[in-house]
């Protein structure tokens, strides 16, 4: 494609250069470049994409994306020069590089969100596992789903490695053309609070938004809750306000007082679920059992009843979410009743370890305070024996939700030992004494203690462990790794969790 087209597709953008010049690809990242690209210079938490502008020419950038405001004036004629000056390469002057990565992306891409419908769940809470039923109905009923989201990227059957909740911008219309390649019908995508705020869904468009929850999250990248709840709130602001697809919908938690507060600022009809009067889908006669929920479902139609092999209150909500958003795409009720029965566990969600003992073990992505307390409300109704809970918060991240997890952990658990989660730059040790001043709060005479290290801290656990304990090791679920000050190692809670089973088992 030819840079005065993709220049063409930004407002207020400049080109200065040759128009007619080839571009044959999109980088963000320098190191990443390819003879032939477009290099758009994005500024990041940590380096500014400007500043690499020689290396991404040297190894071959054919046209650069700069902000506006980084430009130079040239001969004081209010014309601009490229940067460094002697750049001979055409450069485009956007008004928002981040805003013209995802324009341009699409444009490259010849807008593949136009081309299948689009499903986007936010919240806090839910969105991973409320994607994977989403997938689980749609298949049911016939369709090719592409999923993208926190654990992994899908095109059908086929997993591809996720390194974001949402990826960037460009990456995301590259995985949506890859989806309508390989003629997928739906895509049904996690949409997070950072991928709103730095644009990485700006030129998707989306068929349904469905919102799960909304909780203390994501403090450190928000400047307050109400800018957490506006960001999200911002996702259904803009449904249906571009693009020609007709037939756009919200789906919201009508239980949820933020239900109503993003009901009051969508254009686009609004389906609502929950287990309260008045909301459209509504569970009832709820059953929450070790080895699934049943529970009935009531709506202007009539009544149905559902069944799922995976366990927890709020996996009704999930459920629910999912349900309505297929039922506004078009499946019939009764196939959705099915795709949820056939519903495959998600990893990492209450994924249970067995390793033949007398309690159980369960591995949990819970890492905030709602979802920590969802889980071990969970727990608690369901077990006979003590609830143990192992559990850290990450480094670098909203340091406020640190003792409010240590407070509902306290109060909640039987037992509670508190460990490292990914430290990132911070000191373990640290981040622990912060969780420990909730902890002690509510703990009262229940056993407690720190172990830093999290291996050490799982088989602690499971060495406290007695004949109908539910022992939670909770906060990286599905994640095969840690990250430490300067590296990242390999560690998988599951595995974890296995290897110190089966040291407990054998014979001594």
């Amino acid at each position: 494609m030819r840079i005065g087209e993709l220049a063409s597709c930004l407002p207020q953008a400049k080109l200065w250069g040759d128009p007619n010049a080839e571009i044959r690809g999109i980088a963000y990242d320098s190191r990443q470049v390819r003879p032939g690209d477009l290099f758009v210079c994005v500024k990041g938490f940590r380096f500014d994409g400007h500043a690499f502008i020689d290396d991404a020419v040297r190894r071959g950038a054919a046209g650069l994306v700069v902000d506006k405001k980084s430009s130079q004036s040239a001969s004081g004629k209010g014309t601009k020069a490229p940067i460094p000056n002697s750049i001979s390469i055409p450069v485009i002057y956007a008004e928002d590089t981040r805003q013209a990565l995802a324009l341009i992306g699409a444009h490259f891409y010849d807008h593949p969100s136009e081309k299948l419908r689009l499903i986007g769940i936010t919240g806090t809470n839910g969105k991973t596992t409320t994607t994977y039923l989403i997938k689980s109905i749609l298949e049911t009923a016939g369709y090719k789903v592409g999923l993208i989201g926190t654990i992994q990227n899908m095109i059908g059957d086929s997993v591809l490695p996720a390194k974001h909740t949402t990826p960037e911008s460009v990456d995301l219309q590259s995985l949506l053309d890859e989806m309508v390649a390989s003629r997928c019908d739906f895509a049904v995508m996690e949409v997070s609070s950072h991928a709103l705020k730095l644009q990485r869904t700006t030129g998707s468009e989306f068929d349904i938004g469905v919102f799960t929850n909304l909780s203390q999250d994501h403090l450190d990248f928000h400047a307050s809750f109400q800018d957490y709840l506006d960001t999200k709130t911002s996702f259904f602001a803009d449904l249906g306000q571009m693009g020609t697809k007709e037939g756009k919908m919200a789906v919201l938690n009508s239980d949820e007082d933020y239900g109503d507060y993003i009901k009051k600022r969508t254009k686009v009809p609004v389906i609502t679920y929950g287990t309260k009067l008045g909301a459209a889908y509504r569970a009832a006669s709820i059953t929450i059992k070790p080895s699934g929920l049943t529970y009935l479902l009531e709506h202007a139609q009539g009544e149905a009843q559902v069944s799922l092999p995976i366990t927890g209150y709020f996996n009704v909500y999930n459920s629910l979410a999912a349900l309505s958003a297929c039922l506004a795409a078009g499946v019939s009720l009764p196939m959705a009743v099915k795709g949820l029965q056939e519903a495959q566990p998600v990893p990492g969600r209450l994924e249970l370890v067995d390793e033949g003992q007398d309690f159980t073990v369960l591995v949990d992505y819970a890492h905030t305070p709602a979802g920590l307390e969802n889980v071990l409300d969970t727990i608690n109704g369901l077990t006979q024996g003590r609830s143990i809970v192992v559990f850290g918060c990450g480094g670098d991240r909203d340091r406020t939700k640190r003792p409010l997890m240590g407070e509902i952990a306290g109060r909640m658990a039987d037992a509670v030992i508190v460990t490292s989660d990914n430290p990132r730059s911070e000191a373990p040790a640290s981040i622990c004494e912060e969780v420990s001043i909730g902890v002690k709060e509510t703990i009262g005479d229940k056993p407690w203690e720190v172990i830093i290290d999290r291996r050490q801290a799982i088989v602690r656990a499971i060495e406290m462990a007695r004949p109908g304990d539910v022992v939670l090791i909770a906060g990286k679920g599905h994640e095969p790794y840690q990250i430490l000050k300067g590296r990242t190692i390999h560690f998988d809670d599951r595995e974890e969790a296995a290897r110190a089973l089966k040291e407990r088992l054998e014979p001594k």
